[in-house]
C-alpha cells in the first residue's frame, strides 16, 4: 500500500463530500461544489506532504494506519459531541459532523504512517505479533554476510529461524561491490556471493526486509532501530555495533565470540604439537598456529621453523586480540646446537 493511493483516493473522496455539502440551497452547479471539495482535499494533502514526506508503508505501516484511522474516528466523535452543544440547525450540524470526521481520519492516518516505528511499540497487535516470533527471526548486518561464516553456522544448525537482510543493508553491500577499491569490491562480491549461498541452501530461510528506519542515516543506527522495533536479535561482526546494540538493550549475536568461545581450551603443562611458520618478536621464538587460530609462541623454535614440534606448554596468556600459548619443545636444548 501506496501513500499516494491514500492521497489520491483521499481528494476523490474530499470532492464528492463537497457536492453534496457544499453550497446546499443554492445555485452552484455540482462540478463546481466537486471542484471546491476536490481542491480543499488537495490542500490538506500539500499541507500534510510539506510537514513531512512519507515513503512506503509495509505491512507494519499498513497495520498502523488502520489504528490511525480509528484513532481518527474517536477523536472526531468525541470533537462533534463537543459541537452538539452549540447551538445550531440540522444542516449545519451535519456538515461539522462530516468535515471533522474527514479531517480527523486523514490526520490519524497520516500520523500513524510517520510514526509507524514508535506507533508499533504503542499498539499491543502489532508488538505481540512481532514478539511471538522474535526468537525465530534475525537481522544479518553487512559484515558478518561479507564474513561468510554465517553460512556454516547456519549448516551446523548454531543459527535458526528467519535471516532477515534490511534492504538498506543490500544496498550498502551493493555499493561496496562497485567501489573503485579493489580490496572493497572484492569483500562486497564475497559477501553478495555468500548472500546467494544463503538463499540457495535448503533449511535456511533469507528474506529481504523493505522497512526503512526515516530520520536516521547510519545503516548502524537503522539496525538496532529495527531491532527494537521487532524484537529480534543482530547478527554482526562489528565491535562498534555491538557495543552500540548492548547500550540500548538490543541482543546481539557476534560471531567473532561465538568463535573465540569454541576454540580448543589448554592448560598449562598438556603437550602439543605444532609446526612453527614464522620468526616471533624475540630473537629465540617461533609462532604457529592451532587448527582454531590460537597463536603458539614457540620457545627457542627459531631454528625449527617449518618442522614438527612436540612440546609441553608453560603457560597461557589471554589478550584483547586473543589467547596466547607458550610451547618449550621437547629436547630444545638438543635443537640449539
Amino acid at each position: 500500500m501506496d501513500l499516494r493511493y491514500v492521497r489520491i483516493g483521499f481528494i476523490i473522496i474530499s470532492a464528492l463530500l463537497g457536492s453534496q455539502i457544499i453550497g446546499q440551497g443554492s445555485a452552484w452547479s455540482t462540478w463546481w461544489r466537486l471542484a471546491i471539495g476536490g481542491v480543499a482535499g488537495v490542500v490538506l494533502v500539500l499541507v500534510e506532504a510539506a510537514i513531512h514526506r512519507i515513503g512506503r508503508v509495509s505491512v507494519r505501516g499498513f497495520s498502523a494506519a488502520v489504528f490511525g484511522l480509528l484513532f481518527g474516528l474517536i477523536m472526531a466523535k468525541m470533537v462533534t459531541d463537543v459541537t452538539a452543544l452549540i447551538p445550531m440547525d440540522a444542516g449545519m450540524a451535519a456538515i461539522v459532523r462530516v468535515s471533522l470526521t474527514w479531517a480527523f481520519c486523514y490526520l490519524g492516518m497520516t500520523m500513524a504512517l510517520r510514526g509507524r516505528d514508535e506507533f508499533s511499540v504503542i499498539i499491543p497487535y502489532v508488538q505481540l505479533a512481532r514478539h511471538d516470533r522474535a526468537e525465530e527471526t534475525l537481522i544479518v548486518d553487512t559484515s558478518s554476510i561479507i564474513d561468510g561464516r554465517i553460512v556454516d553456522l547456519c549448516k551446523a544448525k548454531f543459527i535458526e529461524g528467519r535471516l532477515m537482510i534490511p534492504r538498506f543493508i543490500l544496498k550498502e553491500l551493493q555499493a561496496v561491490a562497485d567501489s573503485h577499491d579493489s580490496m572493497k569490491r572484492s569483500r562486497g562480491r564475497r559477501g553478495l556471493d555468500v548472500l546467494a549461498q544463503l538463499r540457495e541452501t535448503p533449511g535456511i530461510d533469507v528474506k529481504i526486509l523493505e522497512d526503512d528506519v526515516p530520520g536516521i542515516s547510519e545503516p548502524d543506527g537503522k539496525l538496532v532501530k529495527l531491532a527494537q522495533v521487532l524484537g529480534t536479535r543482530i547478527v554482526t561482526n562489528d565491535y562498534n555495533l555491538n557495543k552500540v546494540a548492548e547500550l540500548q538493550n538490543v541482543r546481539v549475536l557476534n560471531v567473532n565470540e561465538l568463535a573465540q568461545a569454541l576454540r580448543s581450551v589448554v592448560l598449562p603443562g598438556e603437550v602439543l604439537e605444532v609446526k612453527p611458520l614464522k620468526e616471533g618478536k624475540e630473537h629465540h621464538q617461533a609462532v604457529a598456529y592451532l587448527e582454531d587460530g590460537t597463536m603458539v609462541v614457540v620457545e627457542n623454535g627459531r631454528s625449527l621453523i617449518g618442522q614438527a614440534v612436540h612440546g609441553t606448554v608453560t603457560s597461557v596468556l589471554q589478550t584483547s586480540a586473543g589467547r596466547m600459548i607458550f610451547l618449550r619443545p621437547d629436547g630444545a636444548s638438543s635443537s640449539k646446537r
